[in-house]
């Protein structure tokens, strides 16, 4: 049988002199693995006799412990060495300079849709706030578009998975325009059966999402809807609410509007309504900023309320567009970049 003595000495000079965790491995293997030294002589004590077989086989178990021992000590010093080398790469300067925490700020459109509701709530208008997931009946239907109307298309809007109660698709609004009928009809109930009704003045701000995207587009963008409704409201009314609210939103007591005849299904008469700076780099431009007009009669009806009694207008403005005139920029594509150095312009 192998000296034991020098075999223990052999494995701990051989552990030692081992410098990587993977090479420790094949050095234990060939003393304690299945075809290793020790246990080749753990496999002869068979052919001893009974008197030698037990003081042989306690001598091979004290060796075996004093390897085992001798490659557990290694593990623990390589596993040390290890993480000392991973500290050192990682370690820190503590002399440097601190890294301070950046302070964010409100996106820009975040800022004019926060003006525009301040602004509207100073003289007397509610703010709603809807689903953006809407009904093919909120969306289109109450607010007089027809069943063949280019806007339903698939082209247009997005639908998503689901029906309503009528069996039409679900989609993502294309206008905030539903919250007049919403807000409206929730109005209509709560006074129902008061002696008067006050007016309906609200504005809807809020995301909105067509198929469109380009330079001047995007699939998801921000709309506001204005709607006064009253027993004697008149598009005197809408020029005076109008031209207050670019007024004070551009800081320009100088702006003047102007209305173009249009269409929209859901106000008749119907008009586009521009604006013209008198100063700036736009100064005596005419720019188209929203759609207007007297709601429709039908949509006044659906809204719950008589339209031989009540009258009113509504406006609808692209938040995104009057962000872009507010602060000069050219692209509508900055607000959805992520860019830090566009973005910290607002901060």
């Amino acid at each position: 049988m192998q000296d034991l003595n020098a075999l223990v000495a052999e494995a701990c000079r051989e552990f030692a002199d081992i410098a990587e965790s993977a090479h420790l491995e094949e050095a234990k293997a060939r003393f304690l693995g299945k075809s290793g030294s020790l246990t080749d002589m753990l496999k002869g004590l068979g052919k001893l006799s009974a008197e030698e077989r037990k003081p042989a086989g306690e001598r091979i178990n004290a060796a075996k412990n004093e390897i085992e021992a001798a490659l557990k000590l290694r593990r623990e010093q390589l596993a040390q060495q290890k993480l000392e080398r991973k500290l050192a790469a990682e370690a820190l300067d503590v002399t440097l300079p601190g890294r301070t925490a950046q302070r964010g700020g409100l996106h820009p459109v975040t800022l004019s849709q926060t003006r525009i509701e301040e602004i509207f709530h100073s003289i007397g208008f509610d703010v709603a706030d809807g689903p953006e997931i809407e009904t093919d009946w909120y969306n289109f239907t109450a607010l007089n578009s027809p069943e063949n109307h280019p806007a339903r298309s698939m082209q247009d809007t997005f639908y998503v998975d689901g029906t309503d109660a009528a069996g039409k698709p679900l989609l993502l609004r294309t206008h905030t325009s539903p919250m007049q009928i919403r807000y409206a009809r929730m109005h209509v109930e709560q006074y129902r059966h008061a002696t008067s009704m006050p007016p309906i003045k609200v504005i809807a701000p809020g995301r909105t999402y067509r198929v469109d995207s380009d330079a001047t587009h995007s699939p998801m963008f921000h709309q506001v809807e204005g709607l006064w409704i009253d027993e004697n409201v008149s598009f005197a009314d809408l020029k005076g609410v109008f031209l207050d609210f670019m007024r004070t939103f551009f800081e320009d007591d100088n702006i003047t509007v102007r209305f173009r005849p249009s269409y929209f299904p859901f106000t008749e008469p119907s008009a586009e309504i521009d604006i013209a700076f008198s100063s700036g780099p736009m100064k005596g431009k005419w720019l188209e900023v929203s759609g207007s007009g007297q709601v429709h009669p039908q949509v006044v009806r659906n809204m719950g309320l008589d339209p031989e009694r009540y009258v009113g207008f509504a406006f609808g403005c692209g938040i995104e567009r009057l962000t872009m005139l507010r602060y000069g920029i050219n692209d509508l594509r900055l607000f959805f970049d992520g860019d830090m150095r566009f973005l910290q312009q607002f901060g």
